[in-house]
């Protein structure tokens, strides 16, 4: 692969600022890499649109990307991931692509000795069965149970991220969820959302011991890094610290203003271009 080609940018998109997780995780995984990342902050939230037009939504925000000029695509939203994978690589067989759900299914059934999992994410993610489908692809005797967590996303963008009204609210979604495996609960529980790994700490507060977490966002970043070592697209250390243009298609100043939260570092409005798809 040409030295060209590799010094592109890494192109990340989501409905909006929740995918700022896996960008987060990108960074650190990949300190030397470039990356693009769109939130599409006018159309959100996928998760209540239909699949045909979340996957039109997802072509539109990757042309974009492409038009710009990337060497990898990060599908950082769930409901994106369940939908729009199949329309994305045949749009672009040439791009490496990756949604969020297959790695952290991959992830869950590494850490599943007993092939106990369990899956919180949006009403949208967890009627599309996505990772119910991923996980038994690979392990087809698992035990799965899921359950919608929706409160967490409206917690996390108000960077509620602790305290006894979280806990109380993990607790009312969590522990119905670790009643369905008796004897010890779960191997694991999967952060089926983008939003959720914000709020990782007061989630495993409340879970019986032995519970581990599946972080998509980590596990989507180790991914795109084999790949990219794979196919002898990573960025050359010595070109220094990447460098990360963030583009939006509404309200620039709540995009920085949330996206703080989730990046995990000061973001400006203007640092954040508007886009019109």
């Amino acid at each position: 692969m040409s030295t060209e080609t590799s010094s592109l940018p890494i192109g990340v998109f989501d409905s909006g600022v929740g995918g700022l997780t896996v960008l987060r995780a990108l960074k650190r995984a990949l300190p030397a890499e470039n990356f693009l990342y769109l939130g599409d902050t006018a159309r959100l939230p996928y998760g209540t649109k239909s699949g045909a037009t979340v996957a039109r939504y997802a072509l539109q925000t990757t042309r974009v990307l492409v038009d710009i000029g990337v060497k990898m695509l990060v599908v950082a939203c769930n409901t994106a991931s369940s939908v729009a994978m199949p329309g994305l690589a045949e749009a672009y067989p040439g791009l490496p692509c990756t949604g969020v759900i297959e790695p952290g299914a991959a992830a869950a059934c590494a850490c599943a000795p007993r092939g106990r999992i369990a899956v919180i994410a949006t009403g949208g993610t967890v009627r599309g069965a996505a990772y119910q489908g991923a996980i038994l692809r690979r392990r087809p005797e698992a035990t799965i149970a899921t359950r919608p967590a929706q409160l967490f996303v409206s917690l996390a963008e108000e960077g509620w991220i602790d305290g006894q009204v979280v806990t109380d609210i993990a607790r009312r979604y969590l522990d119905p969820l670790m009643a369905e495996f008796p004897e010890g609960g779960p191997d694991c529980l999967v952060l089926g959302c983008t939003h959720f790994p914000v709020l990782a700490q007061a989630i495993q507060g409340v879970l019986p011991q032995g519970v581990c977490l599946i972080d998509s966002a980590e596990t989507t970043a180790r991914w795109v890094a084999e790949e990219l070592g794979v196919r002898k697209l990573l960025r050359p250390d010595g070109d220094g610290t990447g460098t990360v243009r963030f583009f939006a298609t509404d309200d620039p100043e709540r995009f920085a203003r949330v996206g703080e939260i989730f990046l995990g570092e000061p973001l400006s409005a203007s640092d954040v271009n508007l886009v019109d798809l």
